[in-house]
């Protein structure tokens, strides 16, 4: 990915975390102040997804940034550990709200939320619309798959909304009715929420867990790779490539084989190409080793080498 491109996804998923930033503020203000668990509740919702966009935000940086191999790992068992650490607190935050409207129901509730939470509801919903919307045209735009796949995730928001707007909606129809026993639909609403938001957070902590431990690549991942390298000009082929997660980064290790009748220092050149093709394509490398070896010269190569020409110091596919 270019600089102009990754600035371009930066931006996108910088104003995915300002604009939920903002809407956690202003959800909470106007529950607390409304007293309206349904609005409380979406508040926390959208907590988490901002916590999604930070995550999409770390996985762009710049390919060619020099990255430590050991911190690297470290910072990526860390943000795993930090993920996990946050979901419990929302977690936490949501069951309370969940409890407390609970005991609102058994208690009585005997007034509806104020008419200006609707207002905030439908002002959320647009806005987190247009968020999403912006992100996912970045992201096919630029071809991120990041961005694209934080957008599908944080779109549960809309549908965190949309419960918050039927309860808080239903709470006003009644008070506009007579109808008290619809008072209830905003604090029914709040537990809804709150149990969306536990079953997302088991889900982000049971991904976390998995990405404080070592894992493999996917298959086809791997073959990705290996592909890339041998699109490289000088390398006839991709011996070994080991690739593990390590939080949300990955670290590669391959040996590639050359032309035995190269120099040391062309060899040296091919092996910094193949690391920027890898980390050019697949932003999500924090670092690349490679062993380069000279080709087994009991086996052809790809195309017949002149030794006596001056194309006899490349490799040539």
């Amino acid at each position: 990915m270019s600089d102009e491109r990754l600035q371009k996804a930066q931006l996108a998923a910088w104003v995915g975390v300002g604009g939920n930033i903002v809407l956690t503020l202003i959800k909470c203000v106007v529950g607390l102040m409304a007293s309206s668990k349904a609005l409380l509740a979406d508040a926390v919702h959208s907590a988490s997804d901002t916590a999604g966009s930070f995550a999409a935000l770390r996985s762009l940086r710049s390919p060619v940034t020099p990255v430590d191999h050991g911190l690297s790992y470290g910072r990526g068992k860390a943000e795993s550990i930090a993920t996990l650490i946050i979901s419990v607190l929302l977690m936490i935050i949501s069951v309370e709200i969940g409890i407390s409207a609970v005991k609102q129901i058994v208690a009585g509730v005997y007034e509806p939320p104020k008419g200006y939470v609707l207002m905030a509801i439908i002002g959320s919903i647009v806005l987190k619309e247009a968020i999403i919307r912006y992100k996912s045209w970045i992201g096919r735009k630029l071809g991120t798959r990041e961005l694209v796949s934080s957008t599908r995730e944080n779109r549960s928001g809309t549908y965190s909304s949309i419960i918050a707007l039927s309860g808080v909606v239903g709470a006003l129809i009644g008070a506009k009715m007579g109808w008290s026993f619809l008072y209830y639909l905003d604090s029914a609403a709040g537990i809804i929420i709150a149990l969306l938001i536990v079953r997302m957070g088991y889900g982000i902590i049971t991904d976390s867990l998995q990405h404080t431990m070592d894992r493999a690549l996917h298959q086809e991942d791997a073959r990705d790779m290996i592909a890339a390298v041998q699109s490289v000009k000088g390398v006839i082929s991709v011996e070994d490539l080991r690739a593990r997660e390590h939080g949300h980064y990955v670290i590669v290790e391959l040996r590639i084989s050359v032309n035995p009748r190269i120099t040391v220092l062309e060899g040296n050149d091919i092996a910094r190409s193949v690391k920027y093709q890898l980390m050019k394509k697949f932003i999500h490398l924090s670092d690349v080793t490679i062993h380069v070896f000279p080709y087994d010269s009991g086996y052809p190569y790809k195309h017949s080498i002149d030794a006596a020409s001056k194309d006899a110091l490349q490799v040539i596919h």
